[in-house]
């Protein structure tokens, strides 16, 4: 009986910040991808929890099989769900940008099966992919996962709430990835547009040419040249953009933390 009355407290201790950070990694950019299998995040979730113990407080937790308890699991849910989808933008910009190059370039008919993503796609959107995925390891983005986790135990206490504004200013900032991925493919996308538009001209003139077979090689190599030209420079946009959605993440907390 000593035994059990010492456990159940650390339990439901734990049981909390493993709702947040389970959530927050089947979300999250790389981890919650489907090549890290669903108990390897559950191990992790348990080792986390021990570490946000400190962060958490024991005495104002509501008993976890009560119908508080079952309100404030799905509070934490949410709050790790969101945490873990607003860093995904980044990467969702980088894929999405892979699919915009693919379709300009004429990759998107050839489609492979992509082992992170657990499902088809093109050449192009797999490289983009693997590269933000070692930019995401490059600037050490696991270790900042887990400090949004802990500053949000401040923020977000469990059973205090949230607040709309957390679930509204994510949501409005899903079109901010549309036009982020536009932007970066536009040069390939423009380069494209004007090889097609000279081989327009050119079928004015000459129509006898195979200008099919001929204009689709070279708005290959075209879009394939300005990708090279544009590669360099998605890391760097990929860590402004996660700094600005770490900045956005932290004025939430600072107003929430504020009330």
């Amino acid at each position: 009986m000593e035994l059990v009355s010492f456990l159940m407290p650390l339990i439901g201790a734990l049981w909390w910040p493993f709702c947040r950070i389970m959530a927050m990694l089947s979300t999250a950019p790389v981890l919650g991808e489907g090549s890290v299998p669903v108990p390897v995040r559950a191990l992790l979730s348990v080792a986390l929890s021990f570490m946000m113990l400190p962060m958490t407080k024991a005495g104002t937790m509501p008993d976890p099989f009560s119908l508080a308890g079952v309100l404030a699991m799905v509070e934490q849910a949410i709050i790790g769900g969101v945490i873990g989808l607003a860093l995904q933008f980044a990467m969702a910009v980088v894929t999405m940008l892979g699919f915009l190059a693919s379709s300009q370039v004429g990759f998107s008919m050839a489609q492979m099966n992509d082992p992170v993503n657990g499902q088809a796609s093109d050449v192009i959107s797999g490289l983009l992919s693997l590269l933000a995925i070692l930019v995401f390891f490059g600037i050490d983005g696991h270790l900042v996962l887990m400090g949004v986790v802990g500053q949000s135990f401040k923020a977000w206490p469990v059973g205090a709430g949230f607040g709309p504004m957390l679930l509204e200013v994510v949501a409005l900032n899903l079109a901010w990835v549309f036009s982020a991925a536009i932007l970066l493919a536009l040069p390939i996308v423009f380069s494209t547009m004007v090889v097609q538009i000279g081989f327009g001209f050119l079928n004015r003139v000459a129509p006898s040419l195979n200008l099919f077979s001929l204009g689709f090689s070279l708005v290959t190599i075209f879009g394939l040249l300005m990708l090279v030209q544009l590669v360099r420079f998605i890391p760097e946009h990929y860590v402004s953009m996660t700094n600005q959605i770490l900045e956005m993440l932290q004025e939430q907390m600072r107003m929430a933390h504020g009330r």
